[in-house]
């Protein structure tokens, strides 16, 4: 079979990304060829295949250069012929879309159904339902844009705290429920939790299209498990929708040593809050990735994961189990779905007593950790191999193959 995968970036910029290659990965693997279409980076990377890229969205300029730029971002005429072409040239059996919105656009779908070939979505986040991506509006879990009320994005400001990119936001939202972008141009849409599945159907409750659970590849033979630790861990973007700070909160009511890895805008406000309120258990360690980063993973006993909006299916927790590390999630999106009771313990993120009395009845239970840890490392082995993801991601396809 040929698939041509779609996605606005061709490197890694986060968990959408090492997904959009994993698929190919495997796809690869069990003989299927594999083309890409993207946008154009310095820091793309070259995995051998038929790819095509084209410019990513020019932001610079004045006012004027900036608008005149807008409509394409919502509707692009040359990225359609430009996917065209590729698909004329590769001629796959189906088209599998990640987050085409903005760098692409949805016009590049245009072109796969003018030449009947299916076209299937994954989701990653929920810019399909909200201008904002995230259903979260900086302070809270929103939902006001249900029922195609976009107007209160710009209302709000909830896209970046800006009127001007959430007016856009809005604009573009509006512009594709006009143009039945997701009625009428992808076959089946995939989500990695029941969770976005479910409030995908919330919004679109009149939308007759077809949904499907994809849930992601991994592969935890890369990991090293350990089934000890000296410390919780948190590793991840410093942004107010990751909850960083509830742990900061959470750890000065408890004995319970903590590492926080990441940076972000948020990172020097929980520094000082930690030194002003005398917080002297809880350690900043700054940007860490690959080795550098599993090494202190592995000697962790436990990883918090407090995120205050509904995030899809933290790529975190895997890397977690992997290591054999029960996760501390909180009670949003697809979290509950991984953690589960014989894999760590839930709670409300909102609740600062909750957290830090799970974070001192783990830290208090070493084997109790030991053997969710166990439990952790088998459920990533098991339910997100190559074999299972393969199986998953064909069944999918051959339900819209003609």
């Amino acid at each position: 079979m040929k698939i041509l995968l779609a996605h606005k970036f061709h490197h890694l910029t986060g968990g959408a990304e090492v997904f959009y290659f994993e698929v190919a990965r495997v796809l690869k693997n069990y003989g299927h060829e594999v083309s890409f279409f993207s946008t154009e980076s310095e820091e793309n990377i070259n995995t051998g295949d038929v790819a095509h890229f084209v410019p990513a969205p020019n932001y610079s300029g004045g006012l004027l250069d900036k608008l005149k730029a807008l409509p394409s971002t919502f509707y692009s005429k040359d990225k359609k012929k430009a996917f065209a072409k590729l698909l004329d040239e590769f001629k796959p059996d189906i088209v599998h879309a990640f987050a085409i919105h903005v760098h692409l656009t949805p016009s590049i779908l245009e072109a796969a159904k003018e030449r009947n070939i299916p076209v299937v979505m994954s989701c990653n986040d929920y810019k399909h339902i909200c201008p904002n991506y995230k259903i979260y509006d900086g302070t809270s879990n929103c939902e006001l844009c249900k029922g195609g009320k976009f107007y209160n994005a710009a209302k709000k400001r909830c896209c970046k705290g800006s009127f001007s990119f959430s007016l856009a936001s809005s604009i573009e939202a509006y512009i594709h429920e006009h143009k039945k972008v997701y009625d009428n141009l992808v076959d089946k849409y995939l989500f990695a939790s029941e969770f976005m599945l479910n409030k995908t159907k919330e919004f679109w409750v009149n939308k007759k299209v077809q949904y499907g659970v994809l849930k992601n590849p991994f592969k935890p033979e890369e990991y090293s498990p350990n089934y000890s630790g000296d410390y919780a861990l948190y590793f991840g973007r410093v942004i107010d929708e990751k909850g960083v700070d509830r742990i900061v909160h959470a750890a000065k009511h408890c004995d319970v040593p903590v590492k926080i890895i990441g940076d972000g805008p948020q990172l020097t406000e929980l520094q000082n809050l930690a030194e002003r309120e005398n917080i002297n258990n809880v350690e900043f360690l700054g940007s860490m990735w690959g080795d550098e980063l599993n090494q202190v993973l592995v000697h962790s006993r436990f990883v918090i994961v407090p995120s205050l909006w509904h995030e899809n299916f933290p790529y975190v927790i895997f890397q977690a189990f992997a290591c054999g590390k029960p996760v501390l999630g909180s009670k949003r999106g697809g979290i509950p779905e991984l953690v589960g009771e014989d894999r760590g313990l839930l709670f409300e993120p909102d609740n600062i007593n909750e957290l830090s009395d799970c974070m001192s009845k783990m830290w208090n239970s070493v084997e109790g950790c030991k053997q969710q840890g166990l439990k952790a490392r088998s459920y990533v082995e098991t339910e997100f191999n190559d074999k299972v993801f393969y199986e998953a991601i064909m069944s999918n396809y051959r339900s819209v193959l003609k």
